[in-house]
């Protein structure tokens, strides 16, 4: 009877990881009207404007969570291929005349008249499910060079997609998963140490080759040195953090947002939730950043085989270092480089497939 029961349970996957998942989305929409309320007011007349187009990403991203939580994982492996090759030509297409949409010096999206789609977001879980798909079938190959090329060869290639966009933070995120996921599938030592070389090379060499990128270096070795230029975000956002104190302004009554702080809704609305709801506030979201990433964790170990664990594993990477790699931005830690909040972040792409994601993770659980 235990065994039985144990058994049903396990069948029921991990209800409490998708239970978080959308009362942080649904939190995220709180935070995108205290941070948005203003500048949308001054902008488009309309207070609710981005929290309206936020409320309708949660809608479309808790049924895409549903929807992939009873679609077997398994089924995922054999459109692979079919995916990442989608994910490509859409982040070519951003280069068309009259299908890109450049903003802020940047050509990101893809517009349909009022909608539009930033095809970086989906480009980094299909290549975590290639990636998943390549080693679970091929994981003889792993350990010597040849046999994990063909991750290497379609990870580099977005990356040299997304990079071109220009967009730094996406890019590196792809290539901390792409490093995470060959480490995970087994591959050598030697072999993994030989790809950490080009890689730790590529980064100054990126930044080298860009202008701005030498701006926004400096700015972060010196952000008082262009306080009107390109260290104001980043002091501003400095501001938030330290008018927040341990806990908080209050809810609503941050005063970073009235149009101080750029991308107060989005990239940056880390440091109004700081501002708002102290350090101490901070400490709590993240704990419940933390959960999200362990049950990720204990799903993945727990997957009863290699597709499974792979691909929990690709796609709990993904929210992590995006969670890590925008705490480190907001706080000064690392040069400023835009990259959403996941979940929080307004910015209906990045939400509505990161529900989805969770979405598998938790069809993942059911089968343990």
């Amino acid at each position: 009877m235990k065994f039985d029961l144990l058994n049903n349970r396990r069948k029921a996957g991990d209800i409490p990881l998708l239970i978080c998942v959308f009362l942080m989305a649904c939190f995220g929409c709180l935070m995108i009207y205290s941070a948005s309320s203003y500048t949308a007011e001054v902008l488009y007349g309309d207070s609710l404007y981005f929290v309206k187009k936020q409320i309708i990403g949660v809608i479309l991203g808790t049924i895409a969570m549903i929807a992939m939580s009873f679609l077997p994982y398994e089924k995922l492996a054999k459109v692979r291929i079919p995916l990442v090759a989608i994910a490509c030509l859409l982040l070519v297409a951003v280069f068309i005349p009259g299908i890109g949409v450049s903003n802020y010096g940047a050509t990101r999206w893809i517009g349909f008249g009022s909608f539009t789609v930033q095809p970086s977001e989906i480009a980094k879980y299909s290549f975590a499910l290639f990636a998943a798909g390549y080693f679970s079938k091929n994981y003889k190959k792993v350990k010597t060079f040849k046999g994990i090329f063909p991750v290497l060869a379609v990870g580099m290639l977005i990356c040299v997609l997304i990079i071109a966009e220009p967009n730094m933070s996406i890019t590196m995120c792809v290539g901390l998963l792409m490093l995470g996921l060959i480490f995970l599938s087994g591959t050598s030592l030697k072999t993994f140490a030989l790809m950490l070389v080009p890689f730790a090379l590529a980064v100054p060499l990126l930044i080298i080759l860009e202008p701005y990128r030498l701006q926004r270096l400096s700015a972060f070795i010196e952000p008082w040195a262009s306080p009107k230029g390109e260290g104001y975000q980043l002091i501003q956002s400095l501001y938030a953090l330290g008018n927040g104190g341990f806990f908080g302004t209050g809810l609503f009554n941050s005063t970073q947002k009235y149009r101080f702080l750029p991308f107060a809704e989005s990239d940056f609305i880390l440091a109004i939730m700081g501002e708002e709801l102290g350090f101490l506030g901070l400490l709590i979201f993240f704990a419940f950043c933390l959960f999200i990433i362990l049950r990720g964790i204990k799903i993945a170990r727990n997957c009863k085989d290699r597709f499974g664990f792979l691909l929990a594993s690709g796609f709990t990477l993904v929210y992590g270092i995006q969670v890590a790699i925008n705490a480190l931005v907001v706080s000064g830690a690392i040069p400023p480089t835009g990259l959403p909040l996941p979940l929080i972040s307004s910015g209906n792409t990045s939400l509505i497939i990161t529900m989805a994601s969770m979405g598998v993770l938790f069809n993942v659980s059911r089968s343990n």
